[in-house]
């Protein structure tokens, strides 16, 4: 799915008489920018003093600036089989109509307005104007009432929109309308066209309804596994399939975790496996009665908050292990150990006796307590910053209180460190006990760029 974001300055003047004084369109593949085009416009009529002092374009300027005609075909070229999108999109599509129509060209394009789309995924903001919307998301804009300014942060504010957007509605719709999806050669387009980014991918039946949602390192190597794949799960998706869309996720994490939520949200019929919780087993710590930090292997429970979660046993089983030796903890007091009396460890002189109390309570608990203020954000709030979509951007993920509350992306760094912003820009995800497990796996076997712990002050 790609789209033309535009926008457009005028004359001013009566209804369907203004002429247009500047455009600038950005093709925009729901990911980059892939053309542009800007252009001062001689509209051939005058320019009201109120624009001119809005907008510093005054008749001088456009004395030698293309006529509408000798950029029309420019403009058609760029905004081919794509979606109109404009903040106030309704006017901006009027206005451009009227021109075409003066050259007796019938120009029809879907359109999407970004003020309509903000009013319903981020709502309750003070204005929706664009000036005003962006300074509240910590959007940069510069040129204000400029053409190609506020195109370009147009462009910023809907990929924001496109993130907020947890339905897919927006790419649903436009995928149940466009024709060019029922070739024959639809699955070697498809491969063609998709990128080789780290993101989740959605498939699509004809009517926009999503089958199957996947995430990779790679999208189009993935993909091309699907339709290249004999198996019969693969055979029956290569039948279904009729288009396939992408989001660009920069970095592994923020995939697995988007890939989590969309999953139980759309429950795509193909997606059987992770509509279920994806660990089994987890970690869980207590006290006993002698005071002793005891921690328990034991299958998942979504009552309790675990320590750590895991897969399948084999695994919990390993990590305990290493735990054991690298913190030098008791078998026994681990789970690893289900006798009463001293573990093996201690008789082999690798355990001090924690099992047997000839290690007291306060000696044991402080290197317990140090593997779980190492390895658990149980009760922790936190920023989790990693690579993002693009090499002047990064990924947000917020924990508050040791639960996933959402992730985002940001350019400047006034945007995570102000709460109000950092809010807007956060895409709330529901609550499940498979994002704990997936960044406390990731974290153990993967760096992140930086891991910001808040104050319980920080009201996000």
């Amino acid at each position: 799915m790609e789209y033309a974001i535009l926008d457009i300055e005028t004359t001013g003047g009566k209804y369907n008489e203004e002429g247009i004084t500047e455009i600038a369109i950005y093709r925009f593949d729901g990911e980059k920018i892939i053309d542009q085009f800007a252009s001062l416009i001689n509209p051939e009529r005058p320019i009201q003093p109120f624009v001119v002092n809005l907008t510093g374009i005054n008749t001088e300027m456009l004395r030698n600036a293309p006529k509408f005609y000798e950029v029309a075909k420019r403009i058609i070229e760029i905004t081919k089989d794509a979606v109109l999108v404009a903040h106030n999109a309704k006017f901006d599509n009027r206005i451009l109509s009227t021109e075409f129509d003066r050259l007796g060209y019938n120009f029809e394009q879907e359109t999407l307005c970004t003020v309509e789309l903000a009013k319903k995924l981020i709502p309750d903001m003070p204005s929706y104007s664009l000036g005003k919307l962006v300074r509240s998301l910590g959007i940069p804009i510069t040129d204000r009432h400029r053409a190609q300014g506020d195109a370009k942060a147009t462009v910023t504010l809907f990929k924001l929109l496109l993130l907020k957007d947890t339905d897919k509605e927006i790419v649903k719709q436009f995928v149940k309308k466009d024709p060019k999806k029922q070739v024959d050669s639809k699955l070697l387009n498809i491969i063609r066209e998709a990128p080789t980014t780290t993101g989740v991918y959605y498939m699509h039946r004809e009517d926009g309804t999503i089958i199957y949602i996947g995430k990779s390192n790679n999208i189009k190597k993935r993909i091309t596994q699907h339709f290249t794949s004999d198996n019969r799960k693969s055979k029956v998706i290569q039948q279904e399939v009729a288009e396939v869309t992408y989001e660009n996720t920069g970095n592994e994490l923020v995939a697995l975790l988007k890939e989590n939520d969309e999953i139980k949200r759309h429950k795509p019929k193909h997606n059987r496996a992770l509509r279920r919780t994806v660990f089994q087993y987890q970690l869980s710590t207590l006290v006993d009665k002698e005071g002793y930090i005891n921690l328990k292997i034991e299958k998942s429970d979504a009552r309790k908050k675990p320590l750590l979660t895991f897969s399948n046993y084999q695994s919990v089983k390993n990590r305990m292990a290493n735990i054991v030796e690298k913190y030098s903890l008791c078998q026994r007091l681990t789970g690893l150990h289900t006798t009463t009396g001293a573990c093996f460890n201690y008789t082999i002189k690798q355990c001090n006796g924690a099992c047997v109390e000839k290690e007291s309570a306060k000696q044991y608990n402080e290197r317990a307590q140090e593997f779980i203020d190492a390895t658990s954000y149980i009760n922790e709030n936190m920023l989790i910053i990693d690579k993002g979509r693009d090499v002047d951007e990064r990924s947000v993920i917020l924990v508050k209180n040791g639960v996933f509350k959402g992730f985002g992306f940001y350019s400047l760094n006034h945007q995570i460190n102000n709460p109000e912003i950092l809010k807007s820009i956060i895409r709330p995800v529901s609550n499940n006990k498979d994002s704990q497990h997936i960044i406390q796996s990731y974290l153990r076997k993967n760096k992140v760029i930086k891991i910001m712990k808040l104050t319980t002050e920080d009201s996000i």
